[in-house]
């Protein structure tokens, strides 16, 4: 039996047409992330596509202590208020802290575990308990299988709003490899699967202080994971991605957004004609 997740106007589901979940990495600031996100949402109406606002307002895990890291938590929450209720338009933000989950389900309609965080109970728990719709990243060290039991956490508490995001497996030191097989493994525990094509094409620790990726992947391995017949893609666009103030190698310009978007959008109808 699988799992429909509604959230607003939008049902999510792994035989349901595909939801787009896309945004910049991180605020950097309130006028370019509502540039940012009006456009993406523009690209994904003109291909009447399903879409969701993502963004952080701390990315707690940058690989120098130079880094930025966004605007924190009250004035990144402010502006993702803003947006949400601009744009009518559900919003994901990534939680790291317990005692984050309550402020931010007061304006995200998804909470999103990151994917070094997913094995963190208190965490799970103290997002699965706001009744929100929870959004696990199984983690770079994590079987597919051993997912079965962060689902388990969540169900605890009695929500069973979840979503379940492949982003790549650590390949060696300073690599990530998709195993697509991941992806149906997942779909076995009920819940829909979303495909975060961005961050699997990350090289950590690729430029020293910062990690590295190569963009030009990420609709590679969009598509090959639309096949396999999942509920949504995650990824990251940004303007001018040479000049993002995070995970610039690997987010996508809105040109190629607008591409994975029609690829993905147009395979996905093709497959879901089959029965699963």
């Amino acid at each position: 039996m699988q799992q429909k997740i509604q959230i607003q106007h939008i049902d999510i589901a792994n035989d349901l047409p595909l939801v787009f979940i896309g945004g910049p990495c991180i605020i950097e600031s309130e006028e370019g992330y509502l540039d940012t996100v009006r456009s993406l949402k523009k690209i994904a109406d003109a291909m009447q596509q399903p879409f969701i606002l993502k963004a952080s307002f701390d990315k707690a895990n940058r690989s120098s202590i130079h880094a930025y890291r966004g605007p924190g938590l009250d004035e990144g929450l402010r502006i993702l208020a803003l947006a949400r209720q601009e744009l009518q338009t559900p919003v994901l933000v990534d939680v790291h802290e317990p005692q984050q989950a309550e402020r931010c389900a007061e304006v995200a309609d998804i909470l999103q575990i990151p994917a070094f965080l997913c094995r963190q109970t208190d965490l799970v728990l103290a997002c699965a308990e706001t009744g929100k719709v929870v959004n696990v990243k199984k983690g770079q060290f994590l079987a597919p299988q051993n997912m079965e039991n962060i689902v388990k956490k969540i169900e605890s508490t009695g929500n069973r709003n979840i979503l379940l995001t492949e982003r790549g497996s650590s390949f060696g030191y300073g690599d990530l490899i998709v195993d697509m097989r991941s992806l149906h493994l997942m779909k076995q525990l009920g819940y829909p699967v979303i495909f975060d094509a961005t961050h699997s094409v990350q090289k950590p620790g690729a430029l020293g202080n910062a990690t590295g990726g190569d963009r030009n992947l990420a609709p590679v391995l969009a598509r090959a994971a639309t096949a396999v017949g999942i509920a949504g893609i995650f990824f990251e666009s940004h303007p001018n991605p040479e000049k993002a103030l995070s995970d610039g190698p690997n987010s996508l310009t809105f040109e190629s957004a607008r591409e994975l978007i029609r690829q993905t959008s147009a395979l996905d109808r093709t497959v879901k004609e089959f029965p699963a």
